[in-house]
């Protein structure tokens, strides 16, 4: 037991979504970077051992966010007065195009990295740009941040500006290249597969994406039914395909439990039925939803129907890399949806999006996001003594957190067990 320490305050965690798992003043022992034992006592056999008593302050998992774009950074608060594709057109495709560009891309995602560890975010789903170098660099800027990631060089090689547009070819080569150097470089920071969405992508490199998910054995991300003319966009590009969701299943796209697919607002029914046959987790990013006009996930269904979903703070489209902002904007979502749907879908509980923005993300990186044993030991410590009262239930403070707190209110945070302090780049 070399590698044991042992943490005490109020931990607070989900291991299911409809209660809070609380432990006032209690102790959390972890093993190799895993939790072995949450307990209100310390057993004798572990007395002996160092304690960091953070005595008051309450101890949460490390946020999850299953979808952001990194070279959008730049672009926050820009253009959310637009629809989707006036916004990728009119601001998101020419500041992606700055990334070919190896001192603009550093300057911006060394900011990105040090965002998210501000915002206690310790495992991200991200996408990069086109550009094999730039991408290349932001792996290297997580993995010497110490932060757990899937980083996706993106993939487009139709319906995109000339600036940005793949020749095919070389697009999966330059995607292959990246794959080799970075799938066993490090153990937290790791590739995936990303074609941007379908109407960028061409059926042939779509089908070659696919090949090397399998070949690999890659976990993919892309974009699915997030507005209304984008689906019927891909309607007439691909009228042998019964949905949009085929189109990604029919190229291989989407891989049993390994899939994750943004917004997921517009699903039929045999969508929905193909993304449970396939285990796809979607992103909810419901800032992302309502800034560019595109709809109200129906995310109770979605959980009633038992499909692992996450949360995606989706930056430029949403305007903060925040997962409790992401957090408090899902409950009031989900009361529009509830109100919408004649009161047949429930809004969420506090609980809920705490567990969709920990455990429920983290599920997709294995065992991420909860303090049960054998869970690798992400955490943020929490200090909400400048909130006001502290005499409230763990459960009152860990909402009220949620709602009013921000990255000031973070006092530690850890990814697997080791203490990681702000990145210096």
């Amino acid at each position: 037991m070399e590698n044991t320490h042992i943490i005490k305050g109020n931990v607070i965690f989900t291991k299911t979504p409809q209660k809070f798992d609380l432990y006032e003043n209690g102790y959390i022992i972890v093993e190799n970077g895993k939790v072995k034992l949450i307990t209100s006592a310390l057993p004798e056999s572990y007395k002996s051992f160092p304690i960091t008593d953070y005595g008051d302050k309450l101890i949460i998992p490390g946020f999850v966010d299953l979808h952001l774009h990194a070279p959008q950074f730049r672009n926050l608060g820009l253009g959310l007065d637009k629809e989707l594709i006036p916004w990728l057109e009119g601001y998101t495709f020419p500041e992606e195009a700055k990334f070919k560009d190896a001192a603009y891309a550093s300057k911006i995602y060394k900011m990105v990295v040090k965002e998210l560890w501000k915002q206690g975010t310790t495992r991200a789903v991200v996408f990069s740009s086109i550009h094999k170098d730039t991408t290349k660099l932001l792996f290297d800027l997580f993995i010497q941040a110490g932060l757990g990631a899937y980083i996706g060089k993106v993939n487009m090689d139709r319906n995109s500006p000339d600036y940005l547009i793949e020749e095919s070819a070389q697009s999966v080569k330059d995607t292959e290249e990246i794959i080799k150097e970075y799938i066993n470089k490090s153990d937290l920071v790791k590739p995936i597969i990303t074609p941007r969405f379908v109407p960028s992508c061409t059926s042939a490199l779509m089908k070659e994406l696919g090949a090397l998910a399998e070949k690999y054995d890659l976990p993919v991300q892309s974009h699915l039914s997030e507005n209304m003319a984008e689906i019927e966009w891909i309607k007439s590009l691909h009228p042998e395909c019964t949905s949009y969701t085929n189109v990604y299943e029919t190229y291989g796209l989407l891989r049993q439990g390994k899939t994750i697919m943004a917004h997921c607002i517009h699903n039929t029914d045999t969508e929905i039925e193909l993304l449970k046959k396939y285990r796809v987790f979607s992103a909810h990013c419901p800032t992302s939803n309502s800034n560019l006009s595109s709809g109200i996930m129906p995310l109770r269904r979605f959980l009633s129907e038992g499909l692992p979903v996450g949360l995606g703070s989706d930056i430029s489209a949403g305007h903060k890399l925040s997962i409790p902002c992401v957090m408090n904007i899902t409950v009031q979502m989900s009361k529009m949806k509830w109100l919408e749907s004649g009161r047949q879908l429930a809004p969420l509980s506090t609980s809920e999006v705490f567990y969709l923005g920990t455990k429920g993300g983290g599920e997709f990186f294995g065992k991420v996001g909860s303090f049960e044993e054998d869970y690798e030991f992400d955490a943020l410590v929490i200090d909400d003594s400048d909130l006001g009262d502290t005499t409230l239930s763990l459960e009152e403070r860990i909402q009220r957190y949620i709602y009013i707190g921000d990255d000031r209110n973070i006092v530690d945070r850890y990814v697997r067990g080791k203490l990681i302090t702000e990145p210096v780049f």
